[in-house]
């Protein structure tokens, strides 16, 4: 998928800069280039996409919600968890952070979805599963999302 940027970066590296290939220098900086590149297009989807996320969210709905309902505390495990299973890496959280703070979302709720989304996601998860087994797991996960209750 990302051929086209391994190919600008040999050509940028290798052919203008004239670094060879068979030098640490040359294969350093085309690594550099090759992953600042990928890593900034990355970076700008999942920000548009956040966007969209956000502009779309019903965050009125979820206000009204949390005013007229008491849930006795349950509001920042409902944010916790809706952090912990959503598929967000910060970049992509604080967007929605920032859209909850101006629809008016109390700012410790925010703070609970803000703090798990990348603290408890699913890479970690997943990490933890294959290295620690699922004991180490369940305590990570369950600390993660309850460490926020306090």
């Amino acid at each position: 998928m990302f051929d086209w940027i391994q190919n600008f970066a040999d050509w940028l590296i290798y052919t203008i800069l004239q670094i060879g290939a068979d030098t640490h220098l040359g294969v350093a900086l085309n690594f550099f280039v090759y992953d600042t590149i990928k890593i900034l297009f990355l970076l700008f989807v999942i920000v548009f996409l956040m966007g969209i996320v956000n502009a779309y969210f019903p965050i009125d709905k979820l206000k009204n919600y949390l005013a007229n309902n008491k849930l006795f505390g349950l509001e920042y495990l409902f944010a916790s968890i809706f952090g912990a299973i959503t598929p967000f890496c910060s970049c992509s959280s604080v967007p929605l952070f920032i859209g909850f703070v101006r629809g008016g979302i109390p700012l410790g709720v925010t703070f609970s979805f803000l703090i798990t989304s990348p603290l408890v996601n699913e890479v970690a998860v997943a990490m933890f599963l294959g290295m620690f087994g699922l004991k180490a797991t369940l305590v990570y996960t369950i600390s993660g999302i309850l460490l926020l209750e306090q």
